[in-house]
């Protein structure tokens, strides 16, 4: 009893944020929750007293074998029927108030979750731990404060019906109450014990949940469709469900097997707490101390005032349920982001006049032995267009990654004219750069809005976006689809569905739309065929014109164009210079330039065949 007392008494400060949290969501949909609930806690006690009464007076009347004798007994059965009116408004008002709360801390809850999602660092969504945490925060304890403010005003409605009916019982003997409480005490004790295995058991599930989920996701997703079929992993990915599936079920069942064991248990010695108390009530009845309406009355206090306390365990443990989830959202809104604006954070410097300059920098992704960078120095002349090249996992993707700050380096630094990328406002560095990564992300909206992300500040002016797509080698593909501009895009609510080439010119609309003058794309023709790429670069001299451009790139063909090269190996750029110098140079560059080279043209000789 004592841990559970200690266990409670920890999570009432869980259970004041958690009652914060919804007080902020609705003050006066709070308040008169409350006052409805009082008013219901008043009802058990009232109802009892009036049947009491009604009792006595008809055995009075049946006594008296006299017809007015029976004119007392309408009052108390009329403002019995009153009361089961007043009863069913009270309930239906206090259900409407309980949806209305409910929406309102939902959306609460949700808009601190997606806000808290925002602010943290890309490095938080790499950790299978912080994957855990993120889950549990959204799916468990998204409705906990609700729950926590049901089970709070439970136990104030209860507790005024218990306190109501004890002081009832007390009139007839002050051992009464005892009975009634003592017999219900039990409950506390396996209702606390049974919450905290319940909790334990999820909190060591949350994998198992989240696979389960990956697993229906692959089997009943679009996208994998095509892919499930090809190679046959229907089967697999059903079994992999199952099995997951069989384990959590042997879990859930387990806790309620124990949790009906608890129940029968506490139900058993609360059946003989009233037993004893009827007996005893019974016993004064033949002596002629107390009347029929009070024996009645001793038994629906019983009833009532168990079912009251029974309920107000239950409440507690609910209460504490909801604050052990809770606790899982709140961790999640205190983790704090480490990438942060400076007390002296100015903006980027614009134009830039100068250069970009990575400068000895070592970087490695949390979790991993092998820095992604060594000592790596690169520069970016303002105005210039470099293009990086090297095979997969050479770091080139992460020198967007440091440059757009999504991460620091744990050493060196990045200079933009001069200024530490630390010392920059990361929100104004971001505005000032047009990115394409090498997977962009379907946005499920119409066209017009997919390229107005871009530049989600601006008023989507019309002739910016035409410009936009046709900068991208778009306008034509736009113009094919059933209402052009307007048309929704994805399957997601029966739009148009593009092939990876079409997002991707999309995903470059886009990037050509923000207000940028640093540029960055990561593989910006790996989606298009040779025709689209040539078409493609044709623009891109005039769309970089005043701009700084990183390009990441594994196709030679597009390289070629930058004003400078860089070859990267194993965190290092190895080799540096223009394609006909790289070329010259006869080394790394130059091996895989007539590599693809006579890949390109053994492809067209098959072609023809």
């Amino acid at each position: 009893m004592r841990r559970a007392i200690q266990e409670l008494s920890r999570c009432l400060p869980l259970m004041k944020r958690g009652l914060g949290l919804v007080w902020q969501a609705g003050r006066g949909w709070t308040v008169a929750w409350a006052v409805l609930l009082v008013l219901q806690g008043f009802l058990p006690a009232a109802l009892v007293s009036l049947i009491r009464l009604s009792i006595n007076r008809l055995t009075v009347a049946l006594a008296s074998r006299s017809t007015a004798a029976f004119a007392p007994l309408w009052i108390p059965l009329g403002l019995i029927a009153l009361l089961g009116m007043f009863t069913f408004v009270l309930s239906s008002l206090l259900n409407w108030v309980r949806s209305t709360q409910t929406e309102l801390v939902q959306n609460r809850i949700q808009m601190l979750i997606h806000a808290q999602a925002l602010a943290l660092d890309v490095e938080f969504y790499e950790s299978p731990g912080s994957y855990d945490l993120l889950h549990r925060a959204r799916v468990d304890a998204i409705a906990q404060p609700i729950a926590l403010l049901e089970s709070c005003g439970s136990i104030v409605q209860n507790g005024i019906s218990l306190a109501t009916l004890t002081l009832m019982l007390v009139a007839y003997s002050p051992w009464l109450p005892v009975l009634l409480i003592v017999s219900t005490l039990p409950g506390l004790h396996l209702v606390v014990h049974q919450v905290m295995r319940e909790h334990r058991w999820r909190s060591r599930n949350t994998v198992h949940e989240r696979r389960s989920r990956y697993y229906d996701w692959m089997l009943t997703e679009r996208a994998n469709a095509a892919e499930m079929r090809a190679f046959d992993l229907g089967a697999y990915h059903q079994g992999a469900f199952q099995r997951i599936g069989r384990h959590l079920r042997k879990g859930r069942l387990v806790l309620a097997g124990r949790e009906l064991k608890a129940e029968l248990i506490a139900g058993t010695v609360a059946w003989a707490g009233s037993l004893g108390g009827m007996a005893w009530m019974l016993f004064r009845a033949m002596q002629g101390l107390a009347r029929l309406g009070d024996l009645v009355l001793c038994y629906q206090v019983f009833q009532q005032g168990q079912t009251s306390l029974r309920a107000l365990l239950e409440s507690a443990g609910r209460l504490y349920r909801s604050t052990l989830f809770l606790s899982n959202l709140f961790q999640l809104l205190a983790v704090k982001p480490h990438l942060i604006d400076g007390p002296d954070s100015r903006p980027v410097p614009h134009p830039l006049r100068q250069d970009i300059r990575f400068e000895n920098i070592t970087f490695n992704y949390s979790g991993s032995e092998r820095p992604a960078l060594r000592n790596f120095s690169l520069t970016l002349p303002a105005g210039s267009t470099i293009a990086v090249v090297g095979h997969n996992g050479a770091g080139k993707s992460t020198l967007i990654k440091l440059l757009c700050r999504f991460y620091d380096p744990q050493d060196g630094g990045i200079f933009i004219d001069g200024v530490n990328l630390r010392e920059v406002k990361i929100t104004d560095l971001r505005k000032r750069t047009a990115i394409l990564f090498q997977e962009p992300v379907h946005y499920h909206e119409t066209v017009a809005k997919n390229i107005g992300m871009g530049n989600i500040a601006g008023d989507y002016d019309p002739s910016r976006l035409r410009f936009a797509a046709e900068s991208a080698g778009a306008t034509s593909l736009i113009e094919g689809l059933p209402q052009s501009y307007e048309t929704v895009l994805g399957k997601w609510f029966g739009g148009a569905e593009l092939s990876v080439g079409e997002w991707q010119r999309i995903a470059l609309a886009r990037a050509y739309l923000r207000e940028a003058n640093i540029v960055v794309l990561d593989e910006p023709t790996s989606a298009m065929d040779s025709w689209a790429e040539v078409e493609w670069l044709e623009r891109f001299r005039k769309l970089v014109e005043g701009c700084t451009a990183l390009m990441i790139t594994h196709r030679f063909t597009t390289a070629m164009h930058a004003d400078m090269i860089h070859v990267m190996s194993e965190g290092r750029v190895i080799e540096s210079g223009t394609h006909s110098e790289l070329l010259a140079a006869q080394g790394h560059y130059a091996e895989s330039w007539w590599a693809q080279m006579r890949a390109s043209q053994c492809e067209g000789t098959c072609v023809e065949q």
